[in-house]
Formats: structure tokens, sequence, C-alpha cells
């Protein structure tokens, strides 16, 4: 195979390799730099890949010990609820965990090159879940249990496999995965049994995600209201604390919406947009003085039976571009 040869087939795994990576850290940022990182160790170790395995299972081992050494020794990224889940509205935030945070991932980029007839198994990338709730109780887990967990039951392959990729034994990677698994169970969402991918939004669902863009841009309490679960959660990274249920995340939004309050945020504006497979608000803030809207965070929502029963809002103005999103709304 030649070098440019090489090069272009390697490239053809980037999207998915950079999700891997996003599974195993829980940021964005970070998988950016580590597919880097990947390629780079594929191109120096290029002449040792002499077709034992495919090329992709190939990249896989790369990218997950370059994964797991970047987890050596570094805080997990988790979200507020889970940082701190005997925090109640009111108390004092000077004792609770401040992150770092688990960072939401552009669904745009996860749609992946066709793959080749010798790997038809990259067809199924795309569709494996990527939901911020899974990406939470990952976080639980120490590195090694977290990549027995990606590597089998979220993309499928064999214990056998695994334990070549993390140079253990089956028995090894089978006790792994049976820890793992206890694990994510006990910080799954209430209602989920496992972590397979939760089925796309819906139209009516996407009609809830357009009411609360209208009632955000109008400031309309009542609206938002109207489209909360009673049980909803919410959180707001980088703020460790979380909110439980309607009545605290109504207070919390009346604080920040109002002009009199330290905290207020100003006008808003939103874009629709979509994270981890779910769908997602991009809202803009007009800063008194200055004549445009500017990026100021993406929220996720999870929406069942036309409530939404969760939202994340991630201060997180530097992602507005992997987002597609424009860098500033003049209306």
């Amino acid at each position: 195979m030649s070098d440019d040869d090489f090069a272009r087939r390697i490239e053809q795994h980037r999207r998915e390799l950079r999700v891997h990576c996003y599974r195993m850290l829980g940021s964005y940022d970070e998988a950016e730099d580590l597919v880097q990182e990947v390629f780079l160790k594929a191109w120096r170790g290029r002449d040792g890949f002499e077709g034992r395995s495919s090329l992709r299972t190939w990249l896989y081992r790369i990218a997950t010990n370059v994964c797991l050494d970047a987890l050596g020794g570094r805080r997990r990224r988790m979200l507020p609820d889970h940082a701190n889940p005997d925090h109640v509205p009111g108390q004092s935030a000077s004792a609770l965990v401040t992150g770092p945070w688990l960072q939401p991932f552009p669904d745009a980029l996860r749609e992946p090159v066709a793959p080749r007839d010798d790997e038809p198994e990259a067809a199924a990338v795309a569709r494996e879940t990527l939901e911020l709730a899974f990406l939470a109780a990952m976080q639980h887990l120490p590195p090694r249990q977290r990549a027995a967990a990606v590597l089998c039951d979220v993309l499928g392959w064999p214990a056998r496999r695994t334990a070549e990729v993390l140079d253990g034994s089956v028995a090894s990677v089978n006790s792994s995965l049976q820890r793992a698994r206890a694990t994510l169970r006990e910080h799954l969402p209430r209602g989920r049994s496992d972590w397979a991918p939760a089925a796309p939004p819906t139209e009516e669902d996407r009609q809830v995600l357009r009411r609360y863009l209208d009632a955000v841009e109008r400031g309309d309490l009542d609206a938002v209201a109207e489209l909360l679960a009673k049980d909803v959660r919410a959180t707001m990274p980088p703020f460790p604390e979380w909110f439980a249920d309607r009545d605290s995340v109504l207070a919390a939004l009346a604080a920040s919406w109002d002009a009199g309050s330290p905290d207020y945020v100003g006008a808003l504006r939103t874009l629709p947009t979509s994270a981890n497979g779910q769908l997602a608000a991009a809202s803009y803030r007009r800063i008194p003085g200055r004549p445009v809207f500017e990026p100021f965070g993406i929220g996720v929502l999870r929406v069942r039976a036309r409530r939404i029963i969760e939202i994340v809002a991630f201060h997180e103005p530097a992602l507005f571009p992997v987002f597609g999103l424009p860098p500033a709304l003049d209306r």
C-alpha cells in the first residue's frame, strides 16, 4: 500500500474514531486532539501494519490505548447531577464538585464515510448510542471497564477481539464487562435497562422543541412551564448546581431572565440543532450596548410524551462553529 493510499484509507475512519474517543473521554475537544495523535501513531507504525487484522481494527486498537493513556490519573468528566447527587436548590455551592464536565457532540459530525466491502461493520457506527445519559453513566467506570463496555456492548465486538485490543485475556474482559454492566445500570435513567440507541426524535418531539424555542425567545415562563414534565431534571454546566423538578427549574429561569438580577442573561435568540442523537437548542444573547446576539449555550433536550424530561444546558460558545452554527445573530 502506497503512503498516499494509506493516508487516504485512515482518513476514511476519522469520524468514527472521533466518536470512539469522545465516548471514552466525554470531551469533544479532547477527542479531536486524540484523533490527531492516533493518526500520527498510525503513520509512524504503518510499516508494521501487515494486514493481520482489518485496518479499522488496528486503528481502534491504537485509539483505545491512546484514550487509556489519556485517562490515566485524570479526573472523570461528569454532569452536575452525577457529580453532586445530594445537592438541593438553596444549599451552598461552596462544597460542590465543579468539574470537569462532559461536552456535547454535534450530530453533523457523526455520519461516517461509506464503509469498504471488507469492513461492513463500520456502517453501524452512526446508529450506536451517544446519548448524554449513557455518556454520564460511562464516567462512573474505570478506564479499562469503560473500554471493554464500548468495544463489546456498543460496537458489538467479541470478547476475544476486545482482549487483543486491551492486551488482556478473554476472562479479564468478561469480568470487566460484568462489573461495567452492573455499574451502568445503577446510573442510567429510570426506565432504561440497557444502553441501546434510543428512538430518533419524532415530528411530535420536534414540535415540542419549536414551542420551547419560541417560549424562550419571548421569555414566557408560563409557556415553558407547559412543556416541562413535573419531574424534569436540569443541569447547566459549568454551574455545579442542578434542579430536579419543574418548580425549581422555573424559579432558576425566572431569576436568570430578571433584568435586575446579577445573573441576567439578556435578550435571547435561539436556533434548533442536535447533539448526541437528541434535540438541542442553541441560544444567543445580546449583551446591553452590543448590536448583535452572541453565542451563549447549547441546551440538549430529552422529550417524552410531549414533555421535556431533561435539559442539559452547556455554556459552550466555543463549540458553535463545530455545530455549524452562525458566529452571531443580528435580529
